[in-house]
């Protein structure tokens, strides 16, 4: 498939509906009139996770965070793994026609550029959709097949909140390499926050009010560590040590933006459960 690619963006990347808010359907809950396949409830207005991709009979695990959602106005929306997708797509009985594409250009992982473009090839031209319960496959003409499962909307708290992108202004960039799924956040009910920096743990307090999360000082233990983690850390830092910031949650990804102007920001993803 050729795919027009474009320009990382904070827009393209995030495609955040609301600020604040927690929000997302979980399986079979889609808009009136969204399309349906035997055997599963709602194709259309669910948040899909991909499982894997299978290309000539080989079977590749999807990387954290790969998703698909397909509205019932004709646009599907996801992320191959690192880089995010917008296309056009129409679902009429158990057919979905999948029309080339944008997506963003951020350098990723090789094992997950791998994936992604196994991933893109897949999921393009005439596609049959088959489900069982909170399942879907995707599978191509010549056999190859994406699978996928339904997932709900990740609360705020007590979620493993994986960093994946971060923010400087209008620019958005990947982590630095070989720091992926190192940093990571999990707020408590109790107004507590703590996890990993990329390679320092951290544990303090944070204020959640209406569209913003108040977080207090850090404290941070003391580890020394290679380059890219401490470049992490600092990104990391940046945004939450003292902090005010803006929050935003659509299914299973969270923005934080910190405010005053510096521009400084990041998204991390929902881990998902190991079955």
């Amino acid at each position: 498939m050729h795919r027009q690619r474009i320009a990382v963006s904070v827009l393209a990347l995030l495609t955040l509906a609301a600020c604040g808010t927690e929000k997302g359907s979980g399986p079979g809950s889609g808009p009136a009139g969204g399309g349906t396949v035997q055997g599963t409830p709602s194709v259309t207005g669910v948040r899909w996770s991909v499982d894997a991709v299978t290309v000539g009979g080989k079977r590749s695990k999807a990387p954290a965070g790969a998703h698909v959602e397909i509205d019932t106005k004709g646009r599907a929306s996801g992320s191959y793994g690192c880089n995010r997708f917008t296309a056009q797509a129409e679902l009429d009985g158990d057919t979905l026609t999948v029309r080339p594409g944008t997506t963003t250009e951020m350098g990723c992982e090789q094992d997950i550029q791998r994936f992604e473009t196994l991933m893109s090839r897949a999921f393009s031209g005439k596609l049959t959709a088959t489900g069982a319960k909170s399942t879907l496959t995707l599978t191509t003409a010549n056999g190859d097949s994406i699978a996928l499962t339904a997932r709900p909307a990740a609360p705020l708290t007590g979620t493993d909140w994986r960093i994946s992108t971060l923010v400087s202004g209008s620019a958005a960039s990947s982590l630095p390499t070989g720091t992926e799924n190192k940093a990571r956040i999990t707020f408590g009910k109790d107004g507590t926050v703590h996890g990993t920096l990329g390679c320092n743990s951290f544990r303090g307090e944070a204020d959640v009010s209406g569209s913003t999360i108040t977080f207090g000082r850090l404290v941070v233990t003391r580890k020394t560590c290679p380059d890219p983690e401490m470049h992490l850390e600092r990104a990391v830092l940046a945004v939450l040590d003292g902090k005010r910031t803006r929050y935003a949650i659509d299914q299973r990804t969270l923005s934080l933006t910190a405010t005053g102007g510096s521009g400084k920001g990041l998204v991390a993803s929902a881990a998902e459960k190991k079955d």
